[in-house]
């Protein structure tokens, strides 16, 4: 009977040891678990304390995008590069005008104004002396990367060079327009083509040889008119049913898109669908843009300045 009785209290302290020891492994692991949570938390509160503010506004805005945005994945967001091209193509063959020469200069004030909508550029103070908008420099404001090569190709070349260049300047120098040789590594080169590839992976466009003759060239006709008639629709909107009379309470995206499109030479291609009417009008207020003084505007509250500089650069 006492050997039942010993046994049966050295069972029960076997148990009630496992009890506890397993009570202590899963304590460990919810304090882990806990503690994992706790650093995920610190990490992503610290990035978004690294972030910059025009980064902010960029991620705010691309939140609020129109109703028929909402449905596409992010791969159908285009950059400004890109929808001026698009816009340009031509949907079955697949290559812009060869007569267009304004095209080149416009892409590279795409990505300048691109650049500073995402918080990365914006021009030095205007000083005592209010400086006017070409005549100031272009400086880096961060240098984080954009997750797009060719944006971060331009950013590179910015943050490098000292003394900085003025919008004009880099434009031309973007472009390879210079007759300096030290300066011609500052081209950004195959720029159609590499955008037109970022839109084949964004399915856009696809890829296809054609012969004209004498060579092979490479084409990408268009193979979603989905996004397309989108962006057609959202340029035209912009001067008729949205228009708001005032540049300062437009989405800068779009403005900067109207005036880069007529820069590049392309804005005729969105209004070719329009009625007369429609198109007269539409036109008659992208007028009243181009009217517009940019040192006057780029002087108003909440006004991005190096996007008047760049529209100053193409229409003074």
């Amino acid at each position: 009977m006492h050997v039942n009785i010993h046994v049966n209290r050295k069972c029960i302290n076997e148990t009630l040891l496992r009890f506890v020891q397993t009570m202590a492994s899963l304590t460990q692991r919810n304090s882990g678990l806990v503690q994992r949570r706790t650093e995920a938390s610190r990490s992503a509160a610290a990035a978004d304390k690294e972030k910059s503010p025009g980064e902010d506004e960029y991620e705010s805005r691309r939140g609020e995008e129109d109703d028929d945005d909402q449905g596409d994945a992010k791969e159908t967001r285009l950059t400004l590069m890109e929808e001026v091209l698009l816009l340009g193509l031509k949907d079955r063959e697949g290559y812009t005008s060869f007569w267009n020469d304004c095209i080149s200069s416009g892409l590279r004030g795409c990505m300048l104004i691109e650049l500073a909508i995402r918080g990365r550029l914006q021009l030095e103070a205007s000083g005592m002396r209010r400086k006017s908008l070409l005549t100031r420099k272009v400086i880096c404001k961060s240098d984080a990367p954009t997750g797009d090569m060719l944006l971060d190709e331009a950013l590179k070349h910015v943050k490098e060079t000292q003394p900085p260049e003025t919008v004009q300047s880099w434009i031309e120098l973007l472009s390879g327009e210079t007759w300096n040789p030290l300066k011609l590594h500052y081209q950004l080169r195959n720029v159609r083509e590499r955008l037109a590839k970022n839109l084949v992976e964004k399915g856009v466009l696809t890829t296809e040889k054609q012969n004209f003759l004498l060579f092979d060239m490479t084409t990408h006709p268009l193979t979603n008119n989905t996004i397309k008639q989108r962006l057609v629709r959202k340029v035209q909107e912009a001067v008729l049913e949205k228009w708001v009379n005032d540049p300062q309470r437009m989405d800068k995206r779009v403005l900067a898109l109207l005036f880069l499109a007529h820069s590049s030479d392309v804005l005729e291609n969105a209004f070719a669908p329009l009625l007369d009417d429609q198109y007269d009008l539409a036109m008659k207020r992208v007028r009243m843009l181009l009217d517009l003084e940019p040192e006057a505007e780029a002087a108003k509250s909440g006004a991005n300045e190096l996007l008047w500089a760049v529209v100053a650069a193409f229409t003074k």
